[in-house]
């Protein structure tokens, strides 16, 4: 029998750590849910300790998962690990993730700690969470950067002291695949008691490696584990990538004699809600699950696909998911069908007064457009899930007026804390326009620093949805709006900014 690769995802911890990515409560549950069914073995469900949301976020999840065993990250101190194992106590499995930097140079620019004193807090971390959940996962930040003799001597002592799982993480990109393979051997050989654990990596793709340094821990390190995230969301450059990791294991399971427990055909599923959650598209030529990973343009190509599939095909798109995209509903479809869909695509939404408000929204996008497609309805959802009562800004109606030679101007109206206001402006094009009449009534003094539209399916007549990003005082958020109209969704997409300006807490921003 081949060995269980156990897959832990972190899109819900790391992963939001993207500038702008913050996700809610409910968004977190339903990407959760998702990934349960993908069956990923851990999921990081957040950071507990980081603000009362992520600790409401951590708990939902934790009280709702069944299957799979849910993670909090938590620093190398009591107050965090104590938050950590509070929110989880509902967990049918609950494991612990705590960290404290090893390299010199966090230890000394950052920590402002000795090496001797990063030494007792690890162990005494260890030994406190260990008194609280069974399963405790140490992470050594920046680790491929650490001293070995000081790793070994840390790593040693908190798996002396019950950690279960030690994670080797290459915190700023900065592995080479052999390199990192060799560093975690080396690790592996040297620590007496290393077989008292499992071993775990987790890469960065600053240099672009993180999922070949991922299969280089695991081929010649001989780790166990592999921390990923959906669509390789991150900071910076991003994380492993999920759905990269699994396909390489399993198509190669020659090479690699390793299996894994992931559903794959759940994994655009759950690409396509990280995605239009986040507003972070998907580029078309991404590996697995980008619009053209099993596009084949090439004359030679096409005749060779359709003589035989495998002479340029190394995988089954059915595998992945991607027969599933294909027209569900459509005008005539009555409400038992939407909601059947709704669970089908794994939205849970968990009163009847959702069910009938996204019912609504769905039978006006019918009236719009005559086929609606799987994406449709994520994006409704997705759309429906950013905004609630308590926003201070809501859409309600737009016009604007565009003709070649002639500035374009732009009426809005829309509520603020449930008091209706008109705005209008000019600008250099009609979003342009719509969006400064926004600004003109709000004054937000928010810079956007990103602009995006992603055409949710593949026609003219395809909802467009529009991402915006916004910073303002430190703070980068993403607003996300969808509408057959690319104007109306833009300025849906900036008032959903605008709120999360408004309403997002101060977070404590981890690492790993």
């Amino acid at each position: 029998m081949a060995e269980k690769l156990i897959i832990f995802d972190t899109t819900l911890r790391d992963g939001e750590q993207s500038p702008g990515a913050s996700m809610t409560r409910d968004e977190k549950l339903r990407i959760a849910r998702q990934l349960e069914r993908l069956k990923v073995d851990v999921i990081e469900a957040g950071f507990a300790a980081s603000s009362q949301g992520d600790f409401e976020a951590v708990k939902a999840i934790a009280d709702a998962i069944k299957d799979s065993t849910v993670c909090s990250l938590s620093r190398a101190n009591d107050r965090d690990i104590s938050k950590a194992a509070e929110a989880l106590k509902g967990a049918n499995s609950a494991r612990i993730h705590t960290f404290i930097a090893t390299s010199a140079l966090h230890m000394e620019k950052k920590l402002r700690m000795t090496p001797d004193q990063v030494f007792e807090q690890a162990v005494q971390s260890v030994r406190f969470a260990k008194n609280l959940v069974g399963d405790i996962e140490f992470s050594p930040e920046d680790g491929f950067r650490s001293d070995m003799d000081f790793l070994c001597r840390i790593l040693e002592a908190v798996i002396r002291e019950g950690a279960t799982t030690i994670n080797v993480p290459d915190t700023v990109g900065y592995a080479i695949p052999e390199l990192y393979g060799d560093f975690i051997k080396t690790l592996r050989t040297r620590i007496p008691n290393s077989d008292k654990a499992i071993w775990s990596v987790h890469c960065h793709n600053d240099l672009g490696m993180a999922v070949a340094n991922s299969l280089a821990g695991i081929k010649i390190g001989g780790a166990r584990q592999i921390e990923c995230t959906i669509n390789g969301l991150g900071e910076r450059a991003g994380n492993c990538a999920l759905e990269e990791v699994v396909m390489a294991i399993k198509t190669r399971s020659d090479y690699f004699g390793l299996t894994v427990g992931i559903d794959t055909q759940q994994i655009l599923a759950a690409s396509r809600m990280v995605s239009q959650t986040t507003g972070f598209v998907v580029q078309p030529n991404k590996a697995v699950v980008g619009a053209n990973a099993f596009a084949h343009a090439s004359g030679i190509h096409q005749d060779g696909v359709l003589k035989a599939r495998d002479t340029y095909e190394i995988m089954r798109a059915q595998d992945i998911g991607w027969s599933n995209n294909k027209i569900v509903l459509g005008k005539l479809s009555g409400r038992n069908a939407f909601k059947q869909r709704l669970q089908e695509l794994g939205v849970d939404l968990q009163s009847e007064a959702e069910i009938n408000g996204a019912f609504a929204k769905f039978k006006e996008l019918a009236d719009r457009k005559s086929d609606i497609f799987d994406e449709d309805i994520l994006a409704l959802v997705s759309e429906e899930s950013h905004s609630n009562d308590k926003d201070t800004f809501n859409f309600v109606s737009l016009s604007q007026r565009s003709e070649t030679g002639e500035r374009p101007h732009a009426s809005i109206v829309f509520n603020v804390n449930g008091t209706e206001v008109h705005s209008e402006s000019d600008g250099n094009g009609p979003v342009d326009a719509s969006l400064k009449a926004i600004e003109k009534h709000v004054q937000s003094g928010a810079e956007m620093v990103l602009y995006s539209v992603n055409a949710i399916s593949g026609s003219t007549e395809s909802q467009g949805e529009v991402t915006v990003r916004l910073q303002n005082s430190g703070r980068i958020v993403n607003g996300v709006g969808s509408d057959p109209d690319i104007v109306v969704a833009s300025a849906k997409a900036y008032l959903s900014a605008l709120n999360k300006i408004r309403s997002q807490a101060e977070r404590v921003m981890a690492q790993g």
